[in-house]
């Protein structure tokens, strides 16, 4: 992973650049931001510029990322009592040669775990602890890449600490992690904590147009979904069937939840409905989560007369967009975005979709009625 492969965030890599040049580098550094904003791209940029520096002939095997003093650490599912992530480096290394941005859940998809709890064992660090202890291959210094550091267990966490607060000569420890709030304060006391921003949209639509060849209205609509984030810019791009999809399952909530006030049997379809959304993988519920989100948030800028900031519409199937945006206003918009954002909490701490999807269903017959 070279500089000038990561979209945008260029004040924050000159500012990694000169920590290098400036010979400034903190021990231990936590990336703060999504993986779609480039917090793996960015380390991993970081970690080849510093062994370059040491030795400019093995430093080309970051990209591969096969060089001996660079070791990762990452979430997994116990198997076999064995829950060490060296175990699934193989298809690991795969995913992040193929996806830079890949996110923690793509990585619970490639080990088809939704029902498994990934997480960052005590056996881990132990095993960490060991690699580091031995002297570098190079002789250079030692690099631990520890992606997903908020994925370590209350035990991991305070052997970590422990690696942390003694690190071995010539060790350079890089975290990233999406949040804080479930890392340990000591362990944040003792790093250097780097935000990693949103992609702004021009460097995401430059990005897009120089490594896709998805035409610029595709792009434009694609940038207003993405927030910033690459990795869901990039799904949106390759998910072909995707939008059509959530278009029907989208139209199909909305027209039961504004008929089952009048007719509560009406009630079994949008059961019927979230059985249907619940089947799909994790990762696709929560794309449709998002779907939802910016669909409501264009109705609310229709009805307040924002026409030109509405990018998409509704229109298949005789869907009344017009009509639809005139129920979506400041009075339900807030309760309804809510929602949407409590399911896809209770998604990503393995809810049972069923009742997750049934429970939202539901509410939204109760809020879409809310009068302004």
């Amino acid at each position: 992973m070279n500089w000038d492969d990561i979209a945008g965030q260029k004040n924050l890599k000159k500012l990694l650049k000169e920590s290098i040049s400036d010979n400034r580098v903190s021990h231990a550094q936590l990336f703060v931001g999504k993986e779609g904003y480039g917090t793996l791209p960015l380390v991993l940029a970081y970690a080849k510029e510093i062994l370059r520096g040491e030795n400019e002939h093995s430093a080309s095997r970051v990209d591969h990322l096969n060089h001996l003093d660079l070791h990762f650490c990452f979430p997994v599912f116990t198997e076999k009592n064995n829950s060490l992530s060296k175990k699934n480096f193989e298809e690991f290394r795969s995913m992040i040669l193929e996806s830079p941005y890949a996110s923690f859940d793509d990585w619970s998809a490639v080990l088809e775990s939704e029902n498994k709890q990934l997480f960052i064992s005590a056996d881990e660090m132990d095993d960490q602890n060991q690699k580091f202890a031995l002297k570098s291959f190079e002789g250079g210094t030692k690099i631990l890449i520890v992606w997903r550091a908020d994925k370590m267990n209350t035990s991991a966490a305070n052997k970590f600490l422990k690696f942390l607060e003694e690190p071995p000569a010539k060790t350079l420890i890089l975290l990233t992690t999406e949040s804080i709030d479930d890392i340990l304060p000591t362990i944040l006391s003792r790093t250097q904590i780097i935000d990693v921003p949103r992609i702004e949209d021009e460097d995401l639509q430059m990005y897009m147009k120089e490594k896709t060849q998805a035409d610029e209205g595709k792009i434009n609509e694609i940038i207003h979904q993405a927030q910033g984030d690459l990795n869901e810019a990039l799904k949106l791009l390759n998910s072909q069937n995707k939008n059509s999809d959530f278009e029907a399952l989208f139209v199909q909530w909305v027209r039961d939840a504004f008929m089952v006030k009048k007719k509560p049997e009406y009630l079994k379809s949008i059961i019927s409905w979230a059985r249907e959304v619940a089947s799909w993988n994790r990762e696709k519920q929560k794309n449709f989560l998002n779907y939802c989100s910016e669909i409501f948030r264009l109705a609310m800028l229709q009805n307040y007369g924002s026409q030109d900031l509405v990018y998409k519409k509704i229109d298949a199937n005789g869907f009344n967009w017009a009509g639809f945006s005139k129920y979506i206003s400041g009075a339900n918009i807030v309760s309804i975005l809510e929602e949407i954002n409590e399911a896809d909490h209770h998604l990503t701490r393995n809810g049972n979709p069923k009742i997750v999807w049934t429970d939202l269903g539901i509410k939204l017959s109760r809020y879409i009625h809310k009068s302004s």
